[in-house]
């Protein structure tokens, strides 16, 4: 576990997900929150892969998504920025995709609608926690 902004960034080792993409998912969502603003600095590739016990090509990796996805600047020999707090234009059906797998997955689940309903609306607040 690392903090970043006095956020907690977290890895799940026994997750199927790969490493690298829990945690530029992690980084989206602290941007997404405004935890990470326009302009900060984050740590260095090997500081970061220090701190949460992973190979540092997985952070630079999640580094590089980051940049293509248009979130983050990564100057070589000043580290990764945070440049915006929205992704490079994508159509809605793109952006609909991991919406629809996820959705999927909790319908899997036998979870009820009604639920699944409350649990969308909580995690959007979070995510959204003051915006306009």
């Amino acid at each position: 576990m690392h903090t970043l902004n006095g956020q907690f960034l977290a890895i799940d080792t026994a997750s199927r997900k790969p490493i690298y993409e829990q945690l530029a998912d992690g980084l989206k969502a602290l941007i997404a929150r405004g935890d990470l603003r326009e302009g900060v600095t984050l740590p260095p590739v090997r500081q970061l892969a220090a701190d949460l016990g992973v190979n540092l090509n997985t952070v630079a990796v999640a580094y590089r998504q980051l940049q293509d996805e248009g979130l983050i600047t990564v100057r070589h020999g000043s580290g990764a920025v945070v440049s915006s707090r929205t992704l490079a234009a994508q159509t809605e059906e793109d952006l609909r995709k991991p919406l629809r797998s996820a959705l999927t997955q909790l319908v899997l689940s036998g979870m009820p609608v009604s639920r699944i309903m409350r649990m969308v609306s909580a995690e959007l607040r979070f995510l959204t926690k003051g915006a306009k």
